[in-house]
C-alpha cells in the first residue's frame, strides 16, 4: 500500500468522525469507535534490543553493544527478527481481544540520540556518541523494522526529538541551550539521515525545551521536520511530556493552552493525559481549530492503515504466531550480535585461553552470574538467560574445575544484611588461589544507569555521579589483582568506566556491554578463541571526568572524540582482534596515490576510496575499516577528525581483501556558525585504518591509518 492510497483511507475514514471522536484518537490509548469499524488500538510498545515489557521475546545485546559492532547488515537483519516477534506477539494478542500497552505494531525506538556525556543514564540506549554511526546504524534497524512489504511490518520511530541527553534528573523542566553549528553538526544529523534516507514512520518528541521551545511544541523543530526534510509521517510526545510544558517549563497555564501550542505545532500523538484533559476545551474556546485536529487523526490514521490494521484489511504477516517468537534462528543471532559487539581493550597474550593448559578458573564478581547485567533497559524477558559463568562452563565441561564467587555486591560494601563490610572478599581470595587464571566480571546494571524513574518506567535509576566503578567493585578488583594469578577483567556496563587499575594490572580486558540471553555464550566463544573480537568503541573512555565539561551544558567543545582536547583512555573507534590486520593502501575514487590527486566534492551523489586490507595472521577475524575525515584551511572545521565511513570485514588467515568505501558528498562539507553546510578549506585529509588518526589509538594498536590527502577544486 503506498502513502497516498493510505492517506486517502484516512481522510475517508476520520470525514466520519466528529470532533470528539477525532480528538479520542490523538491520545496513545485510542479507545473503539465502534460505529465505524474502529477498534481500540495501544500505540505504546518498545523494541530497543528486542520486543520490550510485553512478556517473552528474543533479548539482544543492548543499543551501545549493537554500535559496537559497525555491522549495518548485522543491526538490520536484528531489527527484522524483532519485527517479526513484535507482528507474532500481536496477532495472539489481538486475537484474543488483547490491545493494551506493549502490544502494537508502533516501536517506539530506536534512540538516536547523542552520548555526549558518560555521565548520562540513558546513553546505553544508543548508538554512541557519533552522529554518522549513530545515522547508519539507526537507518539500518529502521530499515529492518519497517520493512519492504505491502504494508509496514512495524513502525519505527525516532526518538528523542531533539538536543536530548540528560540530565535525568532534570529534564522535565530543562532547557537545552544549543548553538545552531552544534545542532547542525551533532545532534540532527542522525534523525535527518532515519527520515530522509530510512523514511521513519514516526518522531517523537522530547520532554526538554531546546533554546526555550518546548521539543514537542517547537516551530523551530517542526519547520525543520516537515519543511526542510519532508517528513510525511506522524509526530508523537514522549511520556507526559506535554504536561511538563505547563507544569514543568511553564510555557503555558494549563492542560488547554498545551494542547492548543503542541497541536498547532506539530505534535500529532500525546503519549501521556493532556490532550484527554484539554484539547476539547481548546477546540470549543477557539484555541484550536478543527481542522488542525482533522490533520493529526489522518495522519495518525494513515499509519495504521499502512500497517494494516484496520478493518477488512490482510497482510503478510498475519499467519506468524508464537512459533517465531524466540526461535532458535533468532537465538543465534542474538548470540553472533554479542559476540561481534565485544570489545578487546587490552590482551597481553594471555587471551585467547587454551582449555588443554587448565585445570581451574575463577569465575568472580557481582555481574559473572547475575541475568540483569545482560539486559540493559528497555527489554523483554528471555525464555533463558546464559550468564558469564554458565557460558564458561557450558564451553569448558566437566574437564575444567570452576571456583566461583560473587566476590562483592553490586554497590553495597556487603552481600548480606547482617555481615561485615567486604564479607566476600576473602572468598573471592581463596577460589583465585586455587585457579590457573581468574574471570572478573565486574560493571552496572540497569538499575545503576538508566532513565529517570517516573510512573512510566518500571524502575528508578538515572545518570552516574561519575565514571568510577563502584568502591565495592574496586576492591574486588585490586584483591584479584593482588592474588597473583593471570586475570581477565569482563566489563558488562553501557557506558565509559574508569579502567587505569585494570589497565595497569589486568591481563586482557573484555567490555560485552549488556550483552542479551546469549552473553555468557559469547563471552565464553570469545575467551577460549572459537571467536575473535572485532568489536570497536562506540563512545569515548575518558581518563577522567574532570576531562568532561559540565553536565548541563550541551556545547561540544571538548566533548566526544570530535572535540577533545586531551587524550583518552580508550578512544572511540578502538577495539583489539586476536588477528593482525592492517590497511596496507588506499585510493580515493580509483584514481592515482592520493599524494597527487584533486577532488572535485560533488553537490549530490558518493565519493570512493578504495582500501586494501591485509591479516598477517593465521587467526580468522572480522575487522572494521574506518575512515575519517578533516577539512584543511577551513575556519568552520571541527577540532578532530570525523568518521564518515566504515566497513565490516572478515578477514581468512593470511587474507587479503580489497573493498570499497562509499562517502555521500554531504559528509565533506562543514557547518558554519549558522548551522549551514558549506565546501571549505583548500585540502581533504582522509585516514583509512583499523582505529582513528589519534596517537592513543596508534600506541594501543601498533597501527598508523593510510592517510589520503587530496587538493579540493
Amino acid at each position: 500500500m503506498t502513502r497516498e492510497e493510505a492517506v486517502r483511507l484516512a481522510e475517508r475514514l476520520v470525514g466520519q468522525m466528529t470532533i470528539e471522536e477525532m480528538i479520542s484518537q490523538l491520545s496513545y490509548d485510542a479507545p473503539a469507535i465502534d460505529r465505524l469499524g474502529i477498534p481500540a488500538y495501544n500505540w505504546w510498545n518498545e523494541a530497543l534490543h528486542g520486543v520490550a515489557r510485553a512478556g517473552t521475546a528474543t533479548v539482544f545485546p543492548q543499543a551501545i553493544g549493537l554500535a559496537a559492532t559497525f555491522d549495518r547488515a548485522l543491526v538490520k537483519e536484528e531489527a527484522e527478527a524483532i519485527s517479526t516477534e513484535a507482528r507474532a506477539k500481536y496477532n495472539e494478542s489481538s486475537k484474543r481481544g488483547d490491545r493494551g500497552i506493549y502490544k502494537g505494531l508502533t516501536m517506539w525506538s530506536p534512540n538516536v540520540n547523542i552520548f555526549r556525556d558518560p555521565r548520562w543514564g540513558r546513553g546505553h540506549e544508543t548508538y554512541g556518541e557519533d552522529p554518522f554511526l549513530t545515522g547508519e546504524m539507526g537507518a539500518a534497524f529502521v530499515e529492518g523494522l519497517q520493512g519492504n512489504g505491502e504494508y509496514l511490518k512495524t513502525a519505527a520511530c525516532a526518538k528523542h526529538f531533539a538536543v536530548h541527553s540528560g540530565p535525568e534528573a532534570i529534564r522535565h523542566s530543562f532547557n537545552s541551550e544549543c548553538k545552531r553549528k552544534d545542532m547542525a553538526e551533532t545532534y540532527l544529523p542522525a534523525f535527518k539521515k532515519l527520515v530522509k534516507k530510512a523514511g521513519v514512520e514516526a518522531v517523537m518528541g522530547a520532554y526538554n525545551r531546546v533554546n526555550g521551545e518546548a521539543c514537542c511544541a517547537s516551530p523551530f523543530l517542526q519547520g525543520i521536520l516537515r519543511r526542510d526534510w519532508a517528513f510525511k509521517g506522524h509526530f508523537v510526545s514522549d511520556f507526559q511530556a506535554l504536561k511538563d510544558i505547563h507544569s514543568g517549563h511553564g510555557l503555558t497555564a494549563d492542560a488547554e493552552e498545551t494542547s492548543a501550542l503542541a497541536l498547532k505545532n506539530g505534535c500529532d500523538l500525546n503519549a501521556g493525559t493532556t490532550y484527554r484533559e484539554g484539547l476539547e476545551q481548546a477546540f470549543e474556546d477557539g484555541k484550536v481549530d478543527a481542522e488542525t485536529i482533522r490533520t493529526a487523526a489522518v495522519r495518525l490514521f494513515t499509519t495504521r492503515f499502512l500497517l494494516g490494521v484496520m478493518k477488512g484489511q490482510k497482510t503478510e504477516f498475519d499467519g506468524l504466531s508464537m512459533e517465531s517468537v524466540e526461535s532458535p534462528a533468532h537465538i543465534r543471532l542474538a548470540r553472533r550480535a554479542a559476540e561481534e559487539s565485544a570489545v578487546l581493550l587490552k590482551n597481553d597474550g594471555l587471551l585467547p585461553l587454551k582449555k588443554q593448559n587448565i585445570r581451574s578458573i575463577a569465575v568472580v564478581g557481582p555481574n559473572a552470574d547475575d541475568r540483569h547485567s545482560l539486559d540493559g533497559n528497555y527489554h523483554g524477558t528471555a525464555g533463558r538467560y546464559v550468564t558469564a559463568l554458565e557460558g564458561i562452563r557450558n564451553c569448558v565441561g566437566d574437564d575444567v574445575r570452576i571456583y566461583y564467587s560473587v566476590g562483592c555486591a553490586l554497590n553495597r560494601d556487603r552481600t548480606e544484611d547482617l555481615a561485615e563490610p567486604d564479607d566476600r572478599l576473602a572468598e573471592a581470595a581463596a577460589c583465585c588461589e586455587l585457579s590457573d587464571v581468574v574471570i572478573c566480571v565486574l560493571g552496572l546494571n540497569e538499575f545503576l544507569e538508566g532513565e529517570e524513574g517516573d510512573d512510566g518506567n518500571q524502575y528508578i535509576s538515572g545518570d552516574k555521579a561519575d565514571i568510577s566503578l563502584p568502591a565495592s567493585q574496586q576492591r574486588l578488583l585490586e584483591t584479584v589483582a593482588s592474588s597473583g594469578r593471570p586475570f581477565v577483567v569482563v566489563l558488562m556496563a553501557g557506558s565509559d568506566i574508569d579502567l587505569s587499575y585494570a589497565a595497569d594490572h589486568a591481563n586482557a580486558i573484555v567490555d560485552m556491554w549488556y550483552p542479551g540471553e546469549q552473553g555468557g555464550n559469547a563471552l565464553a566463544d570469545i575467551l577460549f578463541g572459537k571467536v575473535s573480537p572485532s568489536g570497536k568503541l562506540p563512545v569515548t573512555f575518558y581518563r577522567s571526568i574532570d576531562d568532561v565539561p559540565p553536565f548541563t551544558s550541551y556545547d561540544m567543545e571538548g566533548r566526544t572524540y570530535r572535540y577533545l582536547r586531551k587524550d583518552a583512555q580508550y578512544p572511540f573507534g578502538y577495539g583489539l582482534t586476536y588477528g593482525d590486520c592492517a590497511v596496507t593502501r588506499a585510493v580515493i575514487q580509483g584514481g592515482e596515490e592520493a599524494a597527487a590527486a584533486a577532488l572535485q566534492v560533488p553537490d549530490e551523489g558518493l565519493v570512493t576510496i578504495e582500501a586494501g586490507i591485509e591479516n598477517r595472521s593465521d587467526v580468522i577475524t572480522d575487522e572494521v575499516i574506518q575512515v575519517y575525515v578533516r577539512a584543511e584551511d577551513a575556519k568552520d572545521e571541527k577540532r578532530n577528525c570525523a568518521l564518515c565511513g566504515f566497513e565490516r570485514v572478515h578477514l581468512k588467515g593470511h587474507e587479503e581483501k580489497t573493498i570499497q568505501i562509499r562517502i555521500a558528498a554531504e559528509d565533506l562539507l562543514v557547518v558554519n556558525e549558522e548551522g549551514k553546510m558549506e565546501k571549505e578549506g583548500s585540502r581533504l585529509h582522509f585516514w583509512v585504518g583499523t582505529s582513528q588518526p589519534d596517537r592513543v589509538s596508534e600506541r594501543l594498536t601498533g597501527r598508523i591509518p593510510v592517510e589520503l590527502t587530496v587538493r579540493l577544486v
